[in-house]
């Protein structure tokens, strides 16, 4: 069922960093920059820092100039723009079928139901990721079994392959951070005729040839956004037209169309008749403007975040290890005193940090119990997100990574 062609998104064409920058930075890091001159540091340091982890990626004049016309047209609910959004965002991450939606959860909780997954089934999914992968399951009354994560903190294909057998429903896996998951998950799960949902909901800007369902989101936070929004790929026209009709109630718009709103006493009924019950979980106009309007600037933010991360991998020496990759969406760090006062000490200095998930096993609605999980109990002591937005900028990723390397001495 899922496809087996490696996971990978496209690389952007970045200037090397290669640099040398100045007698203070050097003393301090012992190492050699030229993409921050001497002044561009000292004025840097003058002020007082306040490096977020987060920040929205704002296009307020574009939004307002679309935006306007989209009032101005009527059309408020799902409509003709939402249409446009589901066709440009599958032409330019080559997905034939695409579903907007309004929340990432929303796709996901969709996902699950077009998947078969009812009470009692047997689902494998990742123990670190937001909860909101895994809440839907409990609603559903699936039985959720957790999978560790392995160096990439994505679910780890070896512990996969002890717990999958012939009872199980689906597989779950989430990008997280934007790092897409170990190949041979889909190749074991396609083997198994096994379907996989695959949370992509941090990997935005990249596209995910593995999995049966992709979730993505459009969060506030997330490389653009649509206020709040999601998008389901489906890889079948039969899983695409289904899930057209379970968006809106169960209703076919699509049908209400073709006969142009008109009822009349005779085909109302079939106009407005459900083949089963579905939600109320469509995109509307508004936030598809939103999405034509981010989707144009994608990969611009995708190469930004990319620059940053290899200036956090000179600027931290090799001394810390980190991970991040594919989308860029989050930069980890793993501290061996993480507890003993260094986040707090980070923050002092300016820089917000944070753990951002937990591992769901501890949370009332799984059970509040720690599984056996080996690699999720060496990472959980250790990692930290720092800083990786599309508003920082080089000198940023400098002070973070100073202040950082001094922490851990």
């Amino acid at each position: 069922m899922s496809k087996k062609n490696k996971s990978g998104g496209r690389e952007s064409n970045t200037r090397d960093l290669d640099y040398v920058m100045g007698s203070r930075f050097e003393e301090r890091t012992g190492l050699e920059q030229k993409w921050i001159t001497q002044g561009e540091w000292e004025k840097y340091m003058e002020n007082k820092h306040n490096v977020k982890l987060f920040t929205p990626n704002s296009f307020t004049k574009e939004w307002t100039k679309e935006l306007k016309k989209t009032f101005e047209s009527g059309q408020l609910a799902q409509s003709g723009k939402v249409d446009e959004f589901e066709t440009e965002f599958g032409n330019k991450f080559g997905y034939p079928y695409t579903i907007a939606v309004n929340s990432g959860t929303a796709s996901l909780e969709l996902a699950y139901h077009l998947a078969g997954i009812k009470k009692g089934d047997k689902v494998l999914t990742t123990v670190l990721t937001c909860t909101a992968t895994n809440l839907p399951l409990v609603h559903i009354g699936a039985d959720i079994q957790f999978i560790d994560i392995d160096e990439t903190l994505t679910m780890d294909y070896l512990d996969l392959l002890k717990r999958v057998d012939k009872d199980t429903k689906a597989i779950v896996v989430v990008n997280l951070g934007g790092l897409q998951c170990d190949s041979r998950i889909f190749a074991l799960a396609e083997d198994m005729d096994i379907p996989v949902i695959v949370d992509a909901c941090q990997s935005l800007g990249i596209p995910e040839p593995n999995g049966d369902y992709v979730c993505y989101s459009f969060q506030a936070i997330k490389h653009f956004t649509t206020g709040d929004g999601g998008m389901l790929v489906v890889r079948k026209e039969e899983d695409y037209l289904r899930g057209r009709k379970l968006r809106w109630f169960g209703i076919d718009r699509d049908r209400r169309q073709r006969l142009n709103f008109d009822f009349t006493p005779s085909n109302r009924e079939m106009c407005m008749n459900m083949d089963e019950p579905g939600w109320k979980l469509h995109m509307n106009d508004i936030q598809a403007t939103m999405g034509l309007v981010g989707l144009r600037h994608s990969d611009g933010c995708l190469e930004h975040r990319r620059l940053l991360g290899k200036a956090y991998k000179v600027g931290l020496k090799g001394k810390v290890n980190y991970v991040l990759g594919g989308s860029h969406w989050l930069m980890a760090v793993m501290l061996e005193n993480r507890d003993l006062g260094v986040m707090d000490k980070i923050k002092q200095g300016g820089i917000d940090c944070d753990l951002v998930h937990l591992r769901n096993d501890i949370f009332t609605p799984f059970g509040s119990k720690r599984q056996e999980l080996p690699k999720m109990a060496w990472v959980e002591k250790r990692y930290m997100y720092v800083p990786m937005h599309i508003n920082m900028k080089e000198v940023d990723v400098a002070y973070v990574s100073i202040v950082v390397l001094e922490e851990i001495k």
